[in-house]
């Protein structure tokens, strides 16, 4: 029996990058391991496995499945239970990650997070709930596989490839996420407007709906800079040929909002924020979100 879970015919080369909570990162950082990767890359690794504390997992995982370049298994993974409490689960999710980065049928899937024994594609998964072992779901497709008795068992792929960019977003352009509730005004959106944001993330209601009396402000917005709309369900596609009434998606898109697809605020920020950064004019941008 493996006491520590990991195969140990494994070389393991540890490196220090930070050593800050998730929430102090940021996309400088991202940059600055995106090169760690690539150069553990040319130096022969089959195989990268992130720690970082669970916070910011999804956006970290998914901004490095949009800039790492593809080929060996990149893997993130951290705790829900630091190791003072009964049941920590970080040496756990430690030799499942090492698992994954370390089986070749793992290749070419983009960056995953693995946690509580489930793999899951990092443009769909997310932190779900804030303190349960489980609390990482990939809730439009599910997990791509799972770990048992140490060994990979991947059931599915993703159908396509992430959009791919470069990790240098410096300066980092402004984005802001407006989250749409119950009788919302229309006082929120005068910062937005403002020359200092460069985007804006819409988390409409339900497939991508606002109140009436914001559509038009909402269309104003998207002639001045893109304006990405969202869901804030937390799974499920933006709509786009149901609901023709002022502040539905069809009004909402017809006046130039940018459909999300099935990308939350959180992740469609961090896209919008990378294409920004790229220098992509809005034709593009939507192409980007149009990706499957």
């Amino acid at each position: 029996m493996r006491r520590s879970g990991i195969d140990p015919t494994v070389e393991i080369n540890p490196i220090a990058f930070r050593q800050v909570s998730s929430a102090a990162l940021g996309f400088a950082d991202i940059a600055e391991l995106v090169t760690l990767i690539d150069s553990e890359m040319a130096a022969g690794a089959t195989g990268i496995v992130i720690t970082q504390g669970t916070d910011t997992i999804e956006e970290t995982s998914f901004l490095l499945d949009l800039t790492v370049t593809r080929g060996i298994p990149v893997v993130v993974t951290g705790a829900m239970r630091h190791p003072g409490l009964p049941g920590a689960d970080g040496p756990a999710n430690l030799a499942a990650a090492i698992a994954v980065a370390n089986d070749p049928t793992c290749r070419d899937l983009g960056v995953v997070v693995v946690m509580n024994d489930e793999i899951h594609a990092a443009r769909f998964v997310r932190k779900a709930r804030t303190g349960n072992p489980a609390a990482f779901a990939s809730p439009a497709c599910g997990p791509l596989g799972w770990i048992e008795e140490g060994r990979v068992r991947l059931l599915t792929r993703p159908a396509t490839p992430s959009p791919y960019l470069s990790p240098r977003i410096s300066p980092t352009p402004n984005v802001a996420i407006l989250p749409i509730s119950f009788d919302s005004g229309g006082t929120f959106l005068d910062a937005a407007a403002s020359a200092e944001i460069a985007g804006v993330v819409v988390a409409g209601m339900g497939g991508g709906h606002t109140p009436p009396g914001l559509a038009s402000r909402l269309k104003a917005l998207a002639a001045m800079k893109p304006v990405v709309l969202a869901s804030r369900t937390g799974a499920g596609e933006i709509f786009r040929n149901t609901y023709g009434y002022p502040g539905g998606e069809i009004d909402l898109i017809d006046g130039g909002l940018i459909p999300a697809g099935w990308l939350g605020p959180i992740k469609a920020r961090i896209l919008l924020i990378a294409l920004l950064a790229a220098g992509k004019d809005r034709a593009a941008i939507a192409r980007a979100f149009d990706w499957r």
